[in-house]
């Protein structure tokens, strides 16, 4: 299974970006995962939709490409950032490329609730009309890594609560039964 991971951090060092890097390396023998460079897509523009740039077109295709999506999103303002919602505009537009696509949402955050308003947000816009992704059903397969500062650690900086990456194992394991179903 190819899967395709929205990152909506840009920082290096974040949580979101050390999360996705944990599961690329811990599910590698589940699916094979590449982190898409989202910062490196123009801000959308309408005037540009039907022939974007040549980096949206390469995204767009990666998209087109992957069996899945894993978005992986901190949460900036009781939403999602800016970077995110931008990546996703291009994709709704023109070729709609995630139109039909299983998506699984989930974040990380150094606050107690997690990412759980950004990731109520990020449920609305993929299942807006433009986008209509297949997103995991929420009731029990929401990922909130909370307190994140406490559960990341080490050189690599990789998730290694122990907790938590049960958890992680259980609703990775539901995703992939989800994209098989189709």
């Amino acid at each position: 299974m190819k899967v395709l991971t929205l990152v909506g951090s840009l920082r290096k060092e974040s949580f979101n970006r050390r999360l996705a890097e944990t599961m690329q390396e811990r599910y590698q023998d589940k699916f094979e995962m590449e982190i898409a460079d989202i910062g490196a897509l123009p801000h959308f523009d309408q005037d540009e939709e039907l022939d974007p740039p040549a980096v949206v077109k390469e995204f767009k295709q990666k998209v087109l490409d992957a069996d899945a999506i894993i978005i992986v999103t901190p949460e900036y303002n009781w939403s999602v950032p800016g970077v995110l919602k931008n990546a996703l505009d291009w994709t709704s537009r023109g070729e709609r490329v995630m139109v039909g696509k299983p998506v699984f949402p989930l974040g990380a955050s150094m606050g107690m609730a997690g990412t759980l308003r950004a990731q109520i947000h990020l449920r609305q816009i993929l299942v807006a009309p433009g986008v209509s992704a297949k997103v995991l059903p929420p009731g029990g397969n929401e990922v909130l890594v909370n307190f994140a500062q406490q559960k990341f650690e080490g050189e690599s900086g990789s998730l290694t609560d122990g907790s938590t990456l049960e958890f992680l194992d259980q609703k990775v394991d539901a995703f992939i039964e989800f994209v098989k179903e189709g």
